[in-house]
Formats: C-alpha cells, structure tokens, sequence
C-alpha cells in the first residue's frame, strides 16, 4: 500500500495534449509575425521537445539550424521577444477552450483530495501559460487545490534536472518517499527520479517511443469512461518501499 501524501503532476502533455496543437501552434504564428522564415511541423516539434522550456528551445533550434542569426547582434533580445509573444498567442488559444484536460484528469485530481492527499504541480512551463490552462478547465480559483506549484521560472535548471522537484519537496516539508510524481516524457521522468520520487508515466502523442525504464508504472491514459488507465487504484497500490519498480517499467 502506498505511503504517498501528496501527488505531484507534470503539465504540458500530462494535465493535457498542450504540445503540438498549442505551444507548437502558437511558435509557428510567433514566428510568421516576426517575418521569419521559421516553421515547426509535427515531427521537428517533437525532436526539439527534448530541449525543455520554451526560450531554450527557440534557442537550440537556430543555433543548430541558423547559426549565422544566433550571432547577430539583439539575437537574444529577439527570442525573448519571440517567447512572450508566443505566450501570449498560446493564451488565447487555450482561453478560447481549444485544448481540454487529458480524459480522466478532472476525475483523478478530484479522487486524491477526496482520498486526503495534497495535489502539486511542478512543471517547466510558465506561470502564465498554467494559469490561463488551469482556469480555462477547471475554472477560476483553481490554482487554490495545489499545494505547491513550481513553474520554470522558478528554477535556474529545467528537467531533466531535479531542481523543480528537490524545490516542490521543500516548500512542502515532505520527504521524497512521501510524494508520488506523475509524467508523460523521460526528461520528466528523470527529473523526478533524480530527486527520489516514484515516478508514473502516463504518455502523451509525443513520447510514447520514449524510454521510461525506471519508472514505476507506464499508462497511455488516464483512467476513463471505463478505459484501462491511470487512477487512484494505481497511486494506493505502488510500493511504499522502494521509489520505482528495479529493471524495465511495467506496462500497462
């Protein structure tokens, strides 16, 4: 039985499908405005998913395919410039409720608390892009059910570091033992790992040829309309003794 007392969840691919149909949406029309001849499609928008956070991947982009730009001079000023302008495009896609909750979010979020456990989330999205995501579908005042929220403005290092983690931890005065993270991306996964948590993988479009070894337990869902997923049952059930299953990830 799980000794668990707060459950810690990713958010851009894990709460919801955010990645290609919003944050890549929204790069693309960042960049058409700039006059840039720049275009992400499906399958280069899921390679730069292994760099976290939007400005480092704008970043890695150009300079593995624009190098000549990166060094111009204002080259940065302009990816910030780019990043908040593309923030801003992405919230007003997610406001006008184009991009819903993964099937089963609401459901579990609401059987944790009723199970006595506290809700976090730790993710390397801003704070301003999972604002406008959690009142667009869980409503205003919602930020309220999580105990603690690291966005990746609050850590110098993103995932696959454990900062976000190690600093959720803290503010909660709970030992890793006592937390269970759930992501959808081996970055997340080792962030998470690196910090001692058991870890439950719940994949999304992008990463479901990731390797998750290590992981305590590997759905394509969440648990819904009687669909085989993620739920409380597998959250009560993990063992308490160790943070993750040894050798491969159980697949479920």
């Amino acid at each position: 039985m799980s000794d668990a007392h707060a459950i810690l969840f990713d958010v851009d691919g894990t709460l919801a499908e955010t990645e290609r149909d919003g944050h890549r949406v929204a790069f693309n029309q960042a960049f058409t405005e700039a006059g840039l001849g720049w275009h992400w499609d499906e399958a280069l928008y899921g390679e730069l998913l292994a760099v976290t956070g939007g400005r480092e991947r704008i970043t890695h982009f150009v300079r593995s395919r624009h190098p000549a730009w990166l060094a111009a001079a204002g080259a940065s000023a302009q990816i910030a410039a780019l990043h908040q302008r593309k923030n801003a495009i992405y919230a007003k896609l997610v406001s006008s409720g184009a991009i819903p909750l993964r099937p089963g979010v609401a459901a579990l979020l609401h059987a944790i608390e009723q199970r006595g456990w506290l809700l976090g989330i730790v993710t390397t999205t801003s704070r301003a892009n999972l604002d406008v995501l959690l009142a667009s579908t869980l409503g205003d005042g919602t930020r309220q059910r999580f105990s603690v929220i690291v966005c990746g403005e609050d850590v110098a290092r993103k995932k696959p570091d454990p900062e976000a983690y190690l600093r959720a931890l803290a503010q909660l005065r709970l030992e890793p033992a006592a937390c269970i993270a759930v992501e959808d991306s081996r970055n997340g996964l080792l962030a998470a790992r690196a910090a001692g948590l058991r870890t439950v993988i719940v994949r999304s479009i992008y990463t479901r040829s990731e390797d998750f070894s290590g992981a305590s337990v590997v759905y394509d869902g969440f648990a819904s309309d009687g669909h085989d997923g993620l739920g409380l049952e597998t959250l009560e059930a993990l063992p308490a003794a160790s943070a993750a299953l040894s050798g491969r990830a159980a697949q479920r």
